[in-house]
């Protein structure tokens, strides 16, 4: 250990590693101050749209006095609280909405409207701590590592320090480990200090920290092979350089274009338009038609009186939810697709640990992919559960008062 603390001491004598540690320090914490500061306006910006709904509710709530006005002046807020560790990696948070009004209507159109285009393979996004850590934290050892070798033999020292019994032990070992030692230790201490800010689980503190130091150690193999062979000192940083492009640049946004070019999906704002066309078309349809389409969805209600009005509400939910059901085969072609290229990506990822690193901070920081389908399944869940609550209102006569406003079904985020 103490081969250690004195390679440490002569590594704080190099300015220009100094100064490449305390950029990198800083930028740490400005990441994690950051994604922080992000995280806190996302968690209030649901708190204001569920404040604000709450004073809609209670406007509509003064002439709503049927199911069917109910159903189609309320908003239902839906919220996808983060979670403690979304400050270090917000992933598909930076992309994806976190809140969404619904109401009782056709929800394709209302989910596909707030959808935002999701890159299915790590790609540089927000500056938060992963992004720090996946792009910047590599260059910092690159430049902590590329003349280890080459510049003593440049100085004319190589051959006696190699001289030296033990001199792997006693003098290179320490020299890598002071290196990795003093970059891991500042990032995980800013990360730590992070984490006890937001109140994260010490299980996933700890997994992610496991990350960080699996990355960094990725990184120091590939410093040290390279900087342990008889290559110069520039031409060392060069080659160190062009991996780390290729690898965290090149790599994944080539492999991107692959994988899209070869999943194609339908596209988002297509799905939300026929939705939409469905449900306009749906006017000049035969209503008796309409209604028995639906019926068989929901035979318990094929005892419904007939409709004795032009209009009446039971027909417009109704062909609301079967404007749903015309693009759903749409809408799974687009899910599945979206599973197919994310399936993909992780394939490719087995061959750039680092991407595969970043894929894992998402998925512990629930930012992933997964994560958004998540909530998107709480989303759909909750509609079909304010649909059914209407339904009973809207079909079968059952009189709809001020308490059956205030009973339907509240949203419960994770």
């Amino acid at each position: 250990m103490k081969h250690v603390w004195r390679e440490i001491n002569f590594l704080v004598r190099q300015r220009a590693s100094v100064w490449a540690i305390a950029l990198l320090a800083g930028l740490a914490a400005l990441s994690v101050g950051l994604g922080l500061q992000e995280v806190a306006r996302q968690k209030a910006a649901m708190s204001e749209v569920i404040a604000l709904q709450k004073k809609d509710t209670a406007a509509i709530k003064v002439f709503a006095t049927d199911a069917g006005d109910a159903a189609y002046y309320r908003f239902h807020p839906t919220w996808d609280p983060p979670s403690a560790l979304a400050f270090a990696a917000l992933g598909q948070r930076d992309i994806a909405p976190s809140t969404l009004r619904i109401r009782a209507l056709a929800l394709e159109g209302q989910i596909y409207e707030n959808e935002a285009q999701n890159p299915e393979l790590a790609l540089p996004g927000r500056f938060d701590f992963a992004f720090v850590l996946i792009y910047l934290a590599p260059l910092v050892l690159v430049v902590l590592f590329y003349d280890l070798w080459s510049g003593e033999r440049e100085a004319g020292r190589l051959s006696s320090l190699q001289a030296v019994p033990k001199a792997w032990v006693r003098i290179w070992l320490p020299r890598v480990a002071a290196r990795f030692g003093l970059v891991s230790s500042v990032l995980v201490v800013v990360f730590w200090g992070g984490a006890l800010i937001s109140g994260a689980g010490i299980g996933d503190t700890i997994a992610f920290t496991a990350l960080i130091l699996a990355l960094l150690g990725f990184w120091t193999l590939i410093a040290t092979w390279v900087a342990k062979g008889a290559g110069s000192s520039p031409t060392n940083a060069a080659v160190l350089a062009t991996i780390w492009f290729v690898i965290t640049l090149i790599a994944p946004a080539g492999s991107n274009l692959v994988i899209n070019a070869a999943t194609p999906i339908p596209d988002g704002a297509a799905i939300m338009r026929e939705n939409r066309e469905a449900v306009h078309d749906a006017w000049d349809i035969d209503r008796d038609a309409t209604l028995q389409r639906f019926y068989k969805l929901y035979p318990e209600y094929a005892t419904s009186p007939p409709m004795q009005r032009p209009f009446e509400w039971k027909w417009y939910y109704a062909f609301q939810h079967l404007g749903d059901q015309q693009v759903e085969p749409l809408s799974t072609a687009y899910r599945a697709g979206i599973v197919e290229r994310e399936a993909r990506a992780g394939l490719v990822a087995l061959a750039l640990p680092p991407i595969a690193i970043q894929r894992a901070l998402y998925r512990i920081a629930g930012t992933d992919m997964s994560a958004q389908w998540d909530y998107q399944d709480r989303i759909r869940a909750y509609h079909t559960q304010l649909r059914t609550y209407y339904y009973p209102f809207l079909f079968s006569a059952k009189p709809f008062t001020s308490a059956d406003f205030d009973a339907a079904p509240a949203y419960a985020p994770r």
